[in-house]
Formats: C-alpha cells, structure tokens, sequence
C-alpha cells in the first residue's frame, strides 16, 4: 500500500500543477503585456524629443548658433526626470550634453549608423538606461551629419516590474496551496461514493450474496460500475445457488447407493451363507457399483464441458443414419411397450460421431422410458441454409411448464416417484445440453398436450 499513490493525492497534485501552470501562464502574458507598454511610452517620449533635435540642428547653419541649440534643447528637457540627451560629431567631438550623460559612444555611433531608432537598453554606472540614437542632418550642408542620442532611465519601471514579479510568485505558491486544499476536500467529497461502495461490499459474503449496490444513489459517472457489480453478485449467487444444489444433488444421489450397499454388505456378514448367496449378493453390489461409476464419469463429462475442455474430432456425419443406429439398439425396449420408431428426413453436420451418438441415445432412451404404450415416437430432421435441426417427438405424462426451463439441470426429475424407479442418473440431459454446446448448437424443449419434443439445431457442413 505504500508504494501506491491515492487518487485523491493524485487530483490534488493535477489541481495545483493546473492552477500553478495558468497562473504563471497569466503573470508571464500581464508581465510582457506591462513591459511593452513600458517601452511605448518611453518611445513616445524618445521619439518627441529626436523629432526636436531634428527640428533644432535644422536651423544650425554655423557654429556661432550652437549656444542658441543648446538652449532651446536644454529648456525642452526641463520637468524630464531621467531623460538625457547627447550630440557629438563623426570625430565624437562633443557638442551637446545633458550634465553627466551616460551614453556608451562607440554603441551610440554604430547604434546611429545600422539602426536608427532602434530602441536599445543598458547599464552604466549602476544605472539601466533604454534609448535611441539616430545621424541627423544639420542645416550647415546636406552631407553634415551629427549623433543624436536620447536615453531614460528606466530604474523605476524596473522596480515596478521586480515587485510585480515577486508579487506574482507569492501569489501563485499561495493560490497552490489554496488550490490544494480545495482540490483535496473536493476530491474527498467527490470519491465520498466509492467508499461508500467499498462499505456496501463489505456486508457481501458467501452467505449474503442477495445484496446489492444502490445504483440510484450513486452519481452518473459511477452508476455502470455499480450496476456491473450488482450483475457480477447476481452471477455468483446463481453460482453458489447452483453449486449448493449440485452439492445436495450429489450426496442425495450417492447416499441411496451406498446405504444400499452398506445394508447388503452387514447383512451378508451377519451369518454364514453359501457361495449361490454371495454371488448374488456381488452381483447385486457389482450393479450398484456401475451406477455409481456412470454417475462420477457423466460428472466429469459435465465438469470438463463447463470449462471448455470438451473439443469434438469433428466429421461429417448423416444424422438419420446416426438415428437409424440407435433404432436399431433400442428397438427391443420399443418393441416391448409396442412403441413404434420413425425417422423423417436428413442433413449433414460436422460433429463427433460418438458424442453425438450419446447426445442422441440420451433423448431417445427418455422418449421410450417416458412415452405411452403403442404411441409412436418420432424423429424429424429438417435442413435449412445455416443449421440442420433434428426434433425428437414422443407421447406421454408429458412436462409441466414450470419444469420446462429446469430439465437440463443436473439430477432434475420433474415427476418425484420417478426418482429412483428408473436406472438413469439424472445427468442425460445436462449432458446432451453440453455436447450440443460444445458443438456450437442449442437444444429446446416444448410440451403441448402431452406431445414432448426437443429440438436440437447444429451448424451445417460447410
């Protein structure tokens, strides 16, 4: 469990990573927004001050005018904090300076030459200075030219924007931090369900299996897990039904035998008899024995199909001649209830030949115990595109509808005093069910006045 992260810890990290990101997404995007407005404002004032430089050197047509320039610049820089401005000469022979200028020349004059106008940030004297500088013509020539260069000081929108910046970092780490707890409370109250689930399994055992989740009071984002786990409990209680039942069948079947054989066995030891009485003694013992023996292998049969370990060799096979087969073997028993065998009709399926056979002999063998003397018990089989169907016709006691759907559980005998007047095990059907399974077929029963048939359908030979 340690190694494990819960989903609360994860959503919360999820909430504050998200909310971490966006914020500091929104600060980086307010940040440059301030700072490029910082820059055009300094611009506007820049540029108005070259454009009056430009305007000034238009009227310098010598240097006796030079002391009037300065004047007229100096007094357009009055109530200018921070704003200085230079002129010097392709010689850098100083013109123009506002009291202690901090100009790099040499970046002034390849400013001036490659990139007029172009705004520029430094530091000098501890200082950080954002400016231009651009070559203007004066009004001695057309070819005299001189650097103008215009810097601000910048210092306070620096401070601005670090105060902003650590103003920002402290309210990112705290909208983190608030944005965990509250991303913990609501993914406690939002997985509050699944507990609340996991404290309805607890109540489920194998003797409580009737429980189930309420899917109504669950949100909808839950409602199929709850709903797939009602129908997974439905399963194992049909499940544990089944095999509580398969448990009682087994010991109700095993007990008559072996009681039987216990009472035979006390019986004959309880005097001395002669060889005719205890041959027949073993004898009687020896059939009880095979009943026994037919029962656990027909379980086993059962127990392999169940897990998909039955896999027929399959072959084509006719089914009439297979029925014609069977006719034959039972021909005796049907002769003496005067019952008469009839087959209509044929089809070719891929399937293995014996056990079909069996599948076959289990629904004759019960329609000749189970018919009406001197009725007639018929065989149809019918070819269609997809499937060959054979139904399986008798006349009798017939089945009572409520005991339709449960005729091919194990051990069922719908009619009690037939429990144990016949040598059948109670397996024949649940074992013809699981071979027309495994064969990729279904099998039904109907009764309609007394008239039982059961109707197998298996795919066709390709």
């Amino acid at each position: 469990m340690s190694g494990k992260t819960s989903i609360t810890r994860r959503l919360t990290l999820l909430f504050v990573t998200a909310s971490s990101v966006v914020l500091l997404a929104l600060g980086f995007v307010v940040a440059s927004s301030v700072e490029q407005h910082f820059e055009q404002q300094d611009m506007e004032v820049l540029t108005g001050k070259m454009e009056l430089a430009r305007y000034a050197l238009q009227t310098f047509k010598s240097q006796d005018d030079l002391a009037q320039i300065s004047r007229v610049i100096s007094d357009s820089l009055v109530g200018h904090h921070g704003l200085e401005l230079i002129i010097f000469g392709s010689d850098q022979e100083l013109m123009f300076a506002t009291p202690k200028p901090h100009f790099p020349f040499d970046l002034m004059a390849t400013l001036a030459a490659n990139s007029p106008y172009r705004p520029m940030t430094w530091e000098l004297g501890g200082q950080s200075y954002r400016g231009i500088a651009a070559e203007l013509p004066t009004g001695i020539s057309a070819h005299s030219k001189v650097v103008v260069a215009v810097a601000l000081d910048i210092a306070h929108h620096q401070a601005f924007m670090r105060s902003f910046l650590q103003t920002l970092w402290i309210f990112v780490a705290g909208a983190a931090v608030l944005t965990g707890v509250l991303g913990w409370v609501a993914a406690r109250r939002g997985l509050a369900p699944l507990r609340a689930m996991r404290e309805q399994t607890l109540v489920v055992t194998a003797q409580q299996l009737s429980h189930r989740l309420p899917v109504e009071s669950v949100p909808l984002e839950l409602a199929e897990l709850a709903q797939s786990l009602n129908d997974m409990l439905a399963r194992l209680e049909e499940a544990f039904l089944r095999l509580s039942e398969f448990s009682s069948d087994i010991a109700h079947e095993l007990r008559t035998p072996v009681s039987n054989l216990m009472t035979q066995t006390q019986v004959a030891l309880s005097r001395a008899r002669d060889a005719d009485e205890y041959r027949g003694i073993l004898e009687s013992n020896a059939e009880e024995f095979e009943r026994m023996a037919r029962m656990i292998a027909d379980m086993l049969l059962l127990a392999k199909a169940e897990n998909g370990l039955v896999v027929p060799t399959r072959e084509s096979v006719s089914l009439s001649a297979e029925v014609l087969a069977l006719f034959d073997y039972y021909d005796a028993v049907a002769e003496e209830k005067g019952l008469r065998l009839a087959v209509e009709g044929d089809g070719q399926v891929s399937a293995d030949r014996l056990m079909l056979r069996r599948a076959l002999g289990n629904l004759l063998s019960n329609a000749v115990r189970h018919s009406t003397a001197h009725t007639t018990v018929r065989v149809r089989v019918h070819a269609d595109q997809d499937a060959v169907s054979i139904g399986m016709e008798n006349t009798g006691d017939g089945i009572a509808q409520e005991h339709l759907e449960r005729v091919f559980d194990r051990f069922f005998r719908g009619d009690s005093s037939r429990q144990r007047s016949t040598e059948g095990t109670g397996l024949g059907l649940a074992i013809t069910k699981s071979i027309v399974l495994a064969h990729g077929g279904t099998i039904s029963v109907a009764c309609l006045d007394k008239v039982t048939t059961f109707t197998i359908r298996l795919p066709r030979v390709p």
